[in-house]
């Protein structure tokens, strides 16, 4: 059986990052740990004040979900406070990888789901600690403690240094690379798909999930293909952290087919009158888990 290397470049502020959840579940659950994913951090803003000179304001944020809400994931509609830097959520994922490397995607979806749907303060340790501390196994006091470690800080540097380097490749061919602070960028999230003899498949910016299929399809037809789930049960025992409703959505379509939001909510709220799942209420939606 093959496998295939998955770069995914990332940042916990990036809305477009975050609605591309239910198509990175997918594939997740399609191919499970014959994908050897890595998270590389791109680092949008040391300082929101770069949103802020863009005329980037709390406000725009918030009527920003009214476009993103298509794509199915939770958010909440109320301005924050102030414009957030990116940097420290950044640093924070990094240094989950270095204490708790089998906990960095928890730790990122955390901050994700609390930079969409509250109004947390994500550029500060207490809350950055706040967003994370429901993720189980992990020490948050000792990943916000590392934030500012030298070794945390070299990894930041390195993750954004390789994120810095699309000029002249497909993303940017497409359109879908940025150039905010120099260099040519990968934009969140750009997935590099590459087989183990070397070949590479490179699916810049936001995505379809069929366009994350192609690629695997193109590089390894000895993966193993799991089909679609059946039930919404079933798909939530098949991740470690609890799903969206949309994610759970999207792993019980067949075949690419059009994704029913509706569908999918409805057998989970059968289940949870069943007492086989719990609903956890988040900005205009929830998550959902097994039951305990």
């Amino acid at each position: 059986m093959g496998r295939i290397e998955v770069t995914e470049f990332t940042d916990s502020g990036c809305p477009w990052a975050y609605s591309a959840s239910p198509a990175l579940a997918v594939l997740l659950w399609r191919y499970g740990d014959q994908l050897d994913w890595r998270t590389v951090m791109i680092g949008l803003a040391e300082d929101g004040a770069v949103y802020v000179d863009r005329g980037y304001t709390p406000t725009r944020a918030a009527l920003g979900s009214l476009m993103f809400k298509r794509f199915g994931m939770p958010f909440l509609r109320s301005p924050r406070e102030r414009v957030l830097a990116t940097y420290p959520g950044c640093r924070t994922v990094i240094a989950t990888r270095r204490l708790f490397p089998e906990l960095e995607r928890h730790v990122l979806r955390s901050i994700q789901f609390a930079w969409f749907n509250t109004d947390l303060l994500l550029d500060e340790p207490a809350a950055l600690r706040t967003a994370i501390s429901r993720v189980e196994g992990l020490d948050a006091d000792a990943v916000i403690a590392a934030i500012d470690d030298p070794e945390t800080e070299a990894a930041f540097m390195a993750d954004r240094e390789m994120t810095r380097q699309a000029q002249g490749g497909p993303t940017e061919f497409q359109g879908k690379a940025r150039q905010t602070d120099g260099p040519v960028r990968y934009s969140a999230p750009s997935l590099i798909f590459t087989a183990q003899d070397g070949r590479r498949l490179e699916a810049g910016g936001f995505q379809s999930i069929e366009a994350y299929d192609v690629c695997i399809a193109n590089l390894d037809t000895s993966l193993e293909r799991r089909p679609p789930a059946e039930d919404p049960v079933q798909a939530l025992n098949a991740f470690g952290y609890p799903l969206a409703t949309q994610e759970v959505a999207a792993v019980m379509t067949h075949n690419n087919m059009p994704v029913d939001h509706l569908a999918a909510e409805s057998a989970l709220i059968e289940a949870l009158g069943e007492g086989r799942v719990e609903r956890i209420a988040l900005g205009d939606d929830a998550l959902w888990r097994p039951a305990a």
